[in-house]
């Protein structure tokens, strides 16, 4: 039981160290971190309802984990090889275009959300 606890304990903990590692490491990361940030506080300032909340968090989490699977793709090219090579480049770019379009249609709701509560 314990050795089961802890093995818990410590997936929790190498997850969380991947998270701020990502922060730590990539420009993207904390401007979806700041972007995040904003909104929230333009959540509260605008009092949005306990639905568009839902809808914010949700794409908070998704925004941020496909950054996530974007650095652990790009990481993992980058380990395999160092040259230049046109299938590598390609997974990459698809990984990033993956968050990008995440991130434009995340910022299309919050658009249809804040928009109306600001005319």
């Amino acid at each position: 039981m314990i050795k089961k606890t802890k093995k818990i304990i410590n997936s929790f903990k190498y997850a969380f160290q991947g998270i701020i590692t990502s922060f730590k490491t990539e420009r993207n990361m904390k401007i979806h971190i700041v972007i995040m940030i904003l909104v929230i506080i333009a959540g509260i300032v605008l009092k949005i309802s306990k639905s568009e909340w839902i809808i914010c968090i949700i794409l908070f989490g998704l925004v941020i984990s496909a950054e996530l699977f974007n650095t652990a793709i790009e990481t993992t090219i980058d380990m395999i090889t160092t040259e230049k090579n046109e299938k590598a480049k390609v997974a990459k770019d698809v990984a990033a275009g993956a968050v990008l379009v995440m991130a434009i249609a995340s910022a299309i709701i919050g658009l249809m959300i804040f928009i109306p509560k600001i005319i």
